[in-house]
């Protein structure tokens, strides 16, 4: 039996960066679960907590289609954590991908060295 700490991803199956994460990790020998985000979108409370934990602005991802997409005065409207929760909660593909929960750190995006280093026990 494995008694690693559960490690779960959370993104989009067809994400190009979700999908480096995935295999970076198989790579490594390390067991994770996969959360799609189409399939299983994250509640406000959730993104919420992952907000208070890295940062609203860390976790917006204004490069992507879906930010890019949205109306002038959605954008505008997000200013402070709140405001980004409730967007993203409504457009969680604009969410920055993947969110990695990992034994009580929280890791957003793939930065192949920040994940070697904070996810060694696994």
């Amino acid at each position: 039996m494995n008694a690693s700490p559960v490690l779960t991803v959370y993104g989009l199956t067809q994400c190009d960066t979700v999908k480096r994460a995935r295999q970076w990790l198989q790579a490594q020998g390390v067991d994770f679960q996969f959360v799609d985000f189409k399939k299983t979108p994250p509640s406000a409370a959730q993104i919420s907590a992952w907000a208070e934990a890295v940062g609203w602005e860390a976790l917006l991802n204004k490069r992507g289609t879906t930010w890019r997409k949205l109306d002038a005065a959605m954008q505008a409207r997000v200013v402070d954590a709140p405001s980004a929760v409730a967007v993203l909660a409504q457009h969680p593909s604009a969410i920055k991908r993947p969110v990695v929960e990992a034994g009580g750190q929280l890791l957003v995006g793939f930065d192949e060295a920040d994940w070697r280093a904070a996810l060694s026990r696994f």
